[in-house]
């Protein structure tokens, strides 16, 4: 049991940092300009989908930071030439964009590498066992995804809290008039947030790439639940995105591992429940089964209980 416990335990602190590290980009873009990127998981794809081309070719390490300056490249000129000019039109218009954009995205996808998964594997250099425990071995490349996630929080939070960019650039959004009159370019300020936002979700890609099936439906599966990671932590909260994806990722998980239902539970209590009984469909269903849906249920009663998540400032 105690096995059980710790395994589950760490493979949902991965997942919740992975989860965090796509979420993160898409926390900095929507706090710093106000914008909610429905294409911000098709970057993580292009992450993936470029480290897997680049490490074919010069290897794993030179893809881990060629591929999100890539991605950060295309952000970029998403903003500079598309983004931009849609802004004036507002929010509406800004969400079809991007949703279109995700469209976009996945069409490239499909005809550079086909529409079938892709065999992502774990490269040679980090697939070997980091320690040991309960005589099982723990991969390498997840500790990696733990490093990584981990220092892009302490990244976000110390660059974007305590320094003076971090500051030109919140002040940018709430006073972009007077910023410009102190001689700071914020439409070159814009840029450079969204490329930020972009290279993190395509650094998510190349970590994340091998942990999940990399193929062009990657992102529709990933972006619901990033979404459901921002809303619950507080749109525009680093911090709250952080918490709200170790809480998914470890309840998720713990969930996937528990194979019970409730007539196991009735069973305990010595409570006899009918087959014909209209209930028993429902109690027999296990919590295994439930998993998916769980961040979704945390989603709706977070909206009930504290609309503007769990740090979110009530402007926001």
């Amino acid at each position: 049991m105690l096995e059980i416990v710790t395994f589950s335990l760490l493979n949902g602190i991965v997942y919740g940092l992975l989860l965090f590290m796509v979420s993160s980009g898409l926390t900095l873009i929507f706090s710093l300009m106000g914008v909610l990127n429905f294409a911000h998981a098709s970057m993580f794809m292009l992450g993936a989908y470029f480290s897997y081309q680049i490490g074919k070719w010069i290897g794993f390490w030179p893809a881990l930071v060629i591929a999100p300056l890539l991605v950060a490249l295309i952000g970029a000129a998403v903003e500079r030439y598309g983004l931009r000019h849609v802004h004036r039109q507002g929010h509406v218009a800004e969400i079809l964009f991007t949703f279109g954009l995700a469209y976009l995205i996945v069409e490239f996808v499909i005809m550079v590498w086909g529409r079938h998964p892709i065999e992502n594997r774990v490269p040679a250099v980090i697939d070997f066992p980091a320690f040991f425990l309960f005589g099982t071995s723990y991969p390498a490349y997840k500790v990696l995804m733990m490093a990584i996630s981990v220092g892009m929080f302490a990244f976000l939070y110390l660059a974007f809290r305590r320094t003076r960019l971090g500051l030109i650039i919140r002040a940018a959004l709430t006073h972009p008039e007077m910023v410009g009159a102190l001689g700071h370019d914020v439409p070159r300020i814009f840029v450079q947030v969204f490329a930020i936002g972009s290279a993190l979700a395509g650094l998510a890609g190349v970590i994340g790439g091998f942990a999940l099936l990399t193929e062009p439906n990657m992102a529709a599966a990933l972006g619901p639940i990033v979404f459901v990671v921002v809303v619950v932590g507080g749109l525009g909260s680093i911090t709250g995105a952080f918490i709200a994806s170790m809480l998914i990722g470890i309840v998720q998980t713990f969930a996937v591992a528990l194979d019970y239902s409730l007539l196991d539970l009735f069973r305990v209590w010595h409570i006899t429940l009918g087959r014909d009984s209209a209930f028993y469909e429902v109690a027999a269903v296990k919590i295994a089964q439930t998993a998916p849906l769980i961040p979704y249920l945390l989603l709706v009663v977070m909206l009930i209980v504290r609309p503007r998540g769990l740090l979110g400032r009530r402007e926001a």
